[in-house]
């Protein structure tokens, strides 16, 4: 009784299936994992590409940005700048004005003690005036006739009632 073998190993068999293996594993390798690789590869550059485009472009907007808020600081500044220097100039020119006011209300107020003076001047020349006509007259009157005590104060109130209407 012969047995009869189940597996058998044709060794020709087996080298043509190994070499149809090789040949499949070749062409998969050379038509199918090579392009696929490519495109991968492709892809992954363009990837690459895109990240550093996106990078560059963020930098830019932070450059941007920086820029940006350095100018507006310098703008808050130059405007404080610009205020604080027109509240002096406004404050010097307040004290210009005062001083100026102060200045001319003093100049008026010399000329007119200098106008009261010479207007009491005037005043008091035109009563020594007065005084003198007055005294001239009672002295004509004294001389004319002689006076007793009565006479002498009637003379006298006279004199003062003059006075009195004359200033």
């Amino acid at each position: 009784m012969e047995t009869q073998q189940l597996v058998t190993i044709v060794p020709w068999t087996f080298i043509a299936t190994i070499l149809n293996l090789f040949l499949q594993l070749y062409l998969i390798k050379r038509f199918l994992f090579k392009p696929v690789q490519e495109v991968i590869r492709k892809r992954q550059e363009k990837a690459d590409q895109d990240i550093r485009a996106a990078e560059k472009a963020r930098e830019e907007a932070e450059g941007v940005r920086s820029e940006y808020e350095k100018n507006m600081a310098n703008a808050r500044a130059e405007a404080s700048s610009i205020i604080d220097r027109a509240k002096k100039d406004a404050e010097s020119r307040s004290e210009q004005l005062l001083r100026a006011a102060e200045e001319q209300a003093k100049n008026l107020k010399t000329k007119a003690d200098q106008d009261i003076r010479q207007e009491r001047r005037k005043a008091l020349n035109e009563l020594k005036g007065e005084i003198g006509g007055i005294a001239m007259d009672i002295a004509g009157k004294v001389v004319e006739k002689e006076i007793d005590e009565k006479d002498h104060r009637s003379l006298i109130e006279d004199f003062l009632k003059n006075v009195e209407e004359a200033s």
